[in-house]
């Protein structure tokens, strides 16, 4: 196969796949995986792909806005947002990350929650203000349109200065060989420093993003506890990431029953 066919065939792979392995591509058209990159940059420096950790996305540099994300997979993301919420002690401190699903987290909270929550999520901060009993802190920051996010050098430090029992992150994919990826690089280097000073970082991920991979790296799988999902979607994603040591947590709802 020509190099110039061999592209071709990728790109043909990529539009119906959510992500490309170089090691598989290699073995699959019996090439070397430095080979495949080459192609991979050629590819990417033409505009056709996005290239990531381990291999490449289709092109796509947002994840959409934040009410059009609030109105999918609805029964999931709450489902998701109570099982995370019931692993808040009294007396934790908690980070309720960014993210539609991390807003069902604070809406999940127990009324015995009776500890500190720090959250860079405006709409967090909004969803608890009114609750008795709950030390609240609100990152500062840029604000990010439309999803009312905090991130930047005043959101670093401000979760620089705490280390919280437990954190609750938001996603944009999670995979087996790319690891914990999301979209906007400010918000990238935010959760950083949140899971560098939580003693149980767990991520929040309904079955969608099982398998999906954002445009920019956040970490590799072991530094996160475990994510929290559901049970629809695609089995093979999740198989890959428990065999790469992924503790899944799965949520129930009544719109998605687990398999018996």
């Amino acid at each position: 196969m020509l190099p110039t066919q061999r592209r071709q065939a990728i790109l043909a792979e990529l539009r119906d796949t959510a992500a490309v392995s170089a090691e598989a591509l290699a073995r699959q058209y019996g090439v070397s995986v430095e080979t495949i990159r080459r192609d991979l940059r050629t590819l990417r420096d033409h505009g056709l792909l996005e290239r990531v950790y381990g291999g490449a996305t289709p092109i796509r540099s947002t994840e959409g806005s934040f009410a059009a994300r609030s109105s999918h997979h609805v029964e999931a993301k709450r489902a998701i947002g109570e099982l995370a919420a019931a692993l808040a002690e009294p007396d934790d401190t908690i980070i309720i990350d960014i993210g539609t699903t991390a807003l069902e987290v604070a809406r999940a909270l127990p009324a015995s929650f009776r500890g500190r929550v720090l959250t860079n999520s405006v709409p967090v901060a909004m969803e608890l203000s009114a609750r008795d009993g709950i030390d609240l802190l609100l990152a500062g920051g840029q604000v990010r349109h439309g999803d009312a996010a905090c991130s930047g050098a005043h959101a670093e430090a401000f979760f620089s200065e705490f280390y919280a029992d437990k954190a609750f992150l938001g996603s944009g994919g999670v995979h087996a060989e790319a690891g914990l990826t999301d979209y906007y690089p400010a918000e990238v280097v935010t959760r950083r420093t949140i899971i560098e000073h939580s003693a149980v970082p767990y991520v929040l991920a309904d079955s969608t993003k099982l398998g999906a991979i954002g445009l920019h790296r956040v970490c590799p799988l072991d530094r996160i506890a475990a994510v929290i999902t559901d049970y629809a979607g695609d089995s093979g994603a999740a198989a890959a990431l428990a065999s790469a040591g992924v503790t899944l947590l799965r949520a129930e709802s009544l719109q998605l029953t687990p398999p018996r």
